[in-house]
């Protein structure tokens, strides 16, 4: 629907709300008070631990009074509305500043690697595919582990969005100058694009400016949930992520097109992350990506591609297979949001759940080769012992087992409370003296 849609910019709204805790680890802490005047990129948070990330304003304007609002994952956390006064970018000048404009990969060959790092921590990055794991982090770890292979990841989390892909044509120098930027940070590691073999347009693109950069472009098949790491991974390398571990150990470390493109702007321009890219889709008059900031209320995006049709249902925060579903369209844009997608009502109807009738399209269909129906089984039981030997800590919750079950079960949120329930146990083990 919104693959051909080039990215518009949104208008900046008179008012955002941002959250602070929109990221893996510890929450910043607020900075700026109430009837503070804040410019375009100022901290408006600020982070005490290793693991967590600042975050700014995307506008000029006065700070209000902080509330407290609960995003769609569940999480409550503490917000700072700002409203917008005196000049502020918009339009053409803002989409150059943030994604356009020159990118000189001559630059980055002065650029101190741990400087490098210091950048992207004091930008707020985190990783823009959705998991928002602070990418200081990667950065860091990957080079103490001394990585071979960092990736850069162009495969769509999931169906439906179309923001990686309109990067990729739209901003290919960006995100390969960020993606030489993070190799270097990482102690110099080889570096491959992988894109989805359905977007040979962004191949080409890609291809024409890594042009003498020593950078890989790697087509993939385009199969759900290829944009996931531990399907990328063995995808792109043949080496098998394995159980309970993460792609530095098998010496490789993934970032996001659009984390890349951010890395580029932080480090060379000095901007944080205050935008993103997100694709407003499905039952909307006007599909399409738009550059809006973070801390947009999600209402002033569908208006903008047109609003809602009649037979909406509802407007899911993410894509389809692994979003989280809106309960109010105040609901402001985080880092890891990555679209919008507005459902019908045949989309969204529901047959009844019936009993299992163990015909293991759910093991067949799991890419982490795990037995999803017996995991829930366990949940529903609260056999936390049996859900931890069966790895349930190891499902991307990806949804394609709920998916293709024919007793409509709720695999993949039975197999979230397993997961979150021995995620507590573990936390309470470690606290005991």
């Amino acid at each position: 629907m919104s693959s051909g849609s080039p990215i518009r910019v949104l208008p900046t709204p008179p008012r955002v709300v941002v959250p602070l805790r929109q990221h893996i680890g510890a929450p910043p802490e607020p900075v700026a008070g109430p009837k503070t005047l804040v410019s375009f990129g100022q901290k408006l948070g600020e982070c005490r631990a290793f693991v967590s990330a600042p975050v700014h304003s995307p506008l000029s304007g006065t700070v209000e009074r902080h509330t407290t609002l609960t995003l769609p994952t569940g999480i409550r956390t503490v917000a700072v509305p700002v409203s917008a006064s005196g000049d502020n970018l918009s339009g053409r000048a803002l989409l150059d500043e943030i994604l356009g404009g020159d990118w000189d990969y001559e630059r980055i060959k002065d650029v101190d690697p741990d400087e490098i790092a210091a950048r992207v921590q004091d930008a707020g990055i985190v990783g823009l595919g959705g998991a928002t794991f602070p990418t200081h982090v990667k950065l860091i770890s990957a080079r103490e582990k001394g990585v071979e292979l960092l990736i850069v990841n162009g495969c769509e989390c999931e169906p439906y969005l179309t923001a990686d892909h309109r990067m990729m044509l739209e901003a290919a120098r960006a995100v390969l100058c960020g993606a030489l930027l993070a190799a270097r940070a990482c102690g110099g590691a080889g570096i491959a694009v992988a894109v989805e073999d359905n977007k040979l347009d962004a191949v080409r693109a890609l291809e024409r400016e890594a042009a003498g950069t020593g950078i890989r472009v790697v087509t993939v098949k385009t199969k759900y949930p290829m944009g996931g790491e531990r399907e990328l991974v063995p995808a792109v390398t043949g080496r098998l992520i394995p159980s309970g571990g993460l792609p530095l150990d098998v010496g490789v470390v993934v970032i996001n097109v659009g984390t890349a493109a951010a890395i580029a702007r932080a480090v060379l321009r000095g901007g944080a992350l205050t935008h993103r890219v997100v694709t407003v889709t499905g039952a909307v008059h006007q599909p399409g990506n738009l550059l809006a900031p973070i801390g947009a209320a999600c209402r002033d995006l569908l208006d903008f591609c047109g609003g809602i049709k009649p037979d909406a249902a509802r407007i899911v925060a993410g894509g389809p297979m692994m979003g989280f579903a809106l309960a109010d369209l105040d609901t402001p844009l985080t880092k890891g949001t990555s679209g919008l997608v507005v459902l019908r009502r045949e989309d969204v109807e529901r047959e009844a759940e019936t009993e299992c009738i163990r015909c293991a399209r759910c093991v067949d269909v799991c890419p982490t080769g795990l037995v999803p129906t017996k995991i829930a089984l366990a949940a529903r039981n609260e056999l936390w012992d049996r859900a931890e030997k069966l790895h349930a800590s190891d499902c991307i919750e990806c949804g394609c087992c709920a998916y293709v079950c024919p007793a409509r079960i709720p695999l993949v949120q039975l197999i979230k409370v397993a997961k979150a329930r021995l995620a507590e146990i573990r936390r309470t083990a470690a606290e005991r003296p």
